[in-house]
């Protein structure tokens, strides 16, 4: 069950390091996927003339992210605040009561917070090659199919994600629950790419999308995700007690403490 707070001042004063470690992660995977993107897609890369077939760009892509995606989850930092890195994941595990409600608050802040600098300082790094297209700014954008398309495969892709996350941390191989949703990350740059520019992320393509306000379809990436991982939450407390689900963290250390079960290392304080 999530540890209670008195109220957002001693959430702040208790739990500053995990809300700082959330805007690192979200952050840092911005970077990745920014530098990464440029590298592969802006016309002018040796990588990009290298590879011409699109799908193998986006699998090389895919396969980078996922190992960004799987390094942060199981970095002394990650395996600290849980590595949740996006509101939908934090919205899910506090439907479930295992993030307390101003813990939520400030998780999500520092997620757009984080994934924002992220995107700034790539624009800043490297210019025209990040910010005009084709890469222009990594946002996410519905795909020849549609916005309604973009939609059902937002929903589908969050909702398989947080099962998936659910299921494999509260059973025996709960070790690799990171390593799945890295692999479900590759996955999905790769396939479903083409039609929502795969986010998951409210916080990831807000970040995208502020720097040259580009929020005509911004609302897709703000509801699908939340509705698809909450529907997953949903189920998951149906078919099994909410009760019963494990700690909100991708990765539960023995060796850091953990502000959402009340953790604490042997001969640590909290």
């Amino acid at each position: 069950m999530a540890t209670s707070n008195q109220g957002p001042l001693n959430s702040l004063r208790g739990h500053w390091p995990e809300y700082l470690i959330e805007a690192w992660a979200l952050g840092t995977f911005m970077v990745s996927a920014g530098v990464l993107t440029a590298l592969f897609e802006h016309p002018g890369s040796a990588l990009n003339l290298a590879m011409q077939d699109a799908t193998l760009r986006r699998a090389a892509i895919g396969l980078a992210m996922g190992l960004t995606a799987i390094g942060l989850i199981y970095s002394p930092w990650g395996q600290r605040s849980g590595a949740h890195m996006n509101p939908a994941v934090t919205l899910a595990f506090w439907r479930l009561g295992k993030v307390a409600p101003w813990d939520a608050v400030f998780y999500i802040a520092a997620q757009f917070l984080g994934g924002t600098v992220g995107v700034l300082i790539v624009a800043a790094l490297l210019r025209s090659a990040f910010t005009a297209p084709p890469v222009h700014y990594v946002a996410t954008m519905p795909g020849s199919a549609g916005v309604w398309a973009a939609f059902a495969a937002e929903f589908a892709i969050s909702a398989l994600l947080m099962t998936v996350v659910l299921r494999v941390s509260n059973s025996r191989f709960a070790r690799f629950t990171g390593l799945c949703a890295g692999a479900m990350v590759a996955l999905y740059i790769t396939v479903e790419a083409p039609v929502s520019g795969m986010s998951m992320n409210p916080a990831r393509s807000f970040a995208s999308a502020w720097p040259e306000g580009l929020w005509t379809h911004y609302w897709v990436y703000l509801l699908a995700p939340v509705l698809g991982m909450q529907s997953a939450a949903l189920l998951y407390s149906m078919r099994r007690n909410s009760r019963q689900a494990g700690c909100a963290k991708l990765q539960h250390s023995t060796q850091q403490r953990c502000i959402h079960c009340g953790y604490v290392p042997p001969g640590t304080q909290a």
